[in-house]
């Protein structure tokens, strides 16, 4: 009992240092908050060691960890958990390098759907077919919502060039 429990502790500590700055980047963008995003990802997390799934690989782990995460913000936003907004330049805090906060900048800006989908893709470099698995959605709807994203990003880039936003 106290090896596996010692065990268990010694892959969490792995999970987290693995996967925790990406999923709390995407907690982030979809919650626009930073104490929510820090709650969803310690769900996540949580919901792992109470679960314990058993995993394929890396992705299979990677993928279970984002749908997890990308669930409990759907969650935290359908039930109005959310507190006051992140200030978007506090984002400059959280990103590696000042092209990163620019893009998520924006993508903080969109819908959800969209949000997701382009995070995934460009930030995380799943393809489409990836990210269809993990949403579980079709990958002509993630294509869609990549093609509406783009286009929403580049309209809220040219309103704020154009008008000096």
């Amino acid at each position: 009992m106290l090896r596996q429990k010692w065990s268990d502790e010694r892959d969490a500590n792995r999970m987290v240092d693995t996967y925790g700055n990406m999923l709390f980047s995407i907690c982030l963008v979809i919650l626009c908050n930073e104490k929510d995003a820090e709650d969803a990802v310690q769900d996540t997390f949580m919901t792992y060691l109470t679960k314990s799934p058993t995993f394929n690989d890396s992705e299979h782990e990677k993928a279970w960890l984002i749908t997890i995460a990308t669930n409990r913000c759907k969650n935290m936003r359908r039930y109005n958990i959310i507190r006051k907004h992140l200030d978007i330049n506090d984002l400059q805090l959280y990103s590696k390098n000042n092209q990163n906060h620019d893009l998520l900048d924006y993508l903080m800006r969109l819908p959800t759907k969209h949000k997701v989908v382009l995070l995934l893709y460009y930030v995380e470099g799943y393809k489409v077919d990836e990210i269809a698995k993990i949403l579980v959605i079709t990958t002509s709807a993630v294509k869609k919502r990549l093609q509406r994203g783009r286009e929403l990003l580049r309209e809220r880039y040219r309103k704020e060039n154009e008008y000096g936003f």
